[in-house]
C-alpha cells in the first residue's frame, strides 16, 4: 500500500473528535481504500508522533498530522487540509485557509480546542 499523502491522527475517545473525523472518513471513503489518507487513533500508538516533539497530550488537544514527506500539520491547518481533499468542501478549505483568514481560523480553532480538552479532561476521556 501506497505512503498516504495525509494520515490524520486523533482522540477516539473524545465524542465530538470522533464524531466528526467518522463524518469526514465516510466522506473521503474512496482516498481511504486507495491509501492517499488515513485515520489514526492516537490511543492505539500513543509515541506515534513523539519524533516529531508531541505528546499524547498535544495530540488529544488539537488534530495532528503527518504529509506524505513526513511533515508534520497541527490544528485548524489539519482540518484546512481534510477539507481540501473532501469533494465539495474545498470552498471550505479556500475560505478558511486563505492568508487574510488563516489567522482568525487558528485563533478560533485553538481556543475550540482548548474547551473540548478541558472537558475531555474532567470527564476521563483518556
Amino acid at each position: 500500500m501506497p505512503v498516504p499523502q495525509l494520515t490524520v491522527w486523533y482522540n477516539t475517545r473524545c465524542p465530538v473528535c470522533d464524531a466528526g473525523i467518522d463524518w469526514q472518513r465516510n466522506k473521503l471513503l474512496a482516498a481511504v481504500r486507495a491509501g492517499s489518507i488515513a485515520f489514526k487513533d492516537i490511543n492505539e500508538q500513543p509515541d506515534a508522533l513523539t519524533a516529531h516533539g508531541a505528546t499524547l497530550d498535544d495530540i488529544r488537544r488539537r488534530l495532528h498530522a503527518t504529509d506524505e514527506a513526513g511533515r508534520l500539520i497541527v490544528g485548524a491547518d489539519v482540518a484546512i487540509a481534510i477539507w481540501r481533499r473532501t469533494p465539495g468542501e474545498g470552498w471550505i478549505a479556500a475560505l478558511l485557509g486563505n492568508r487574510l483568514v488563516l489567522p482568525l481560523t487558528r485563533f478560533v480553532y485553538d481556543r475550540f480546542a482548548d474547551v473540548l480538552f478541558a472537558w475531555n479532561k474532567r470527564n476521563n476521556r483518556w
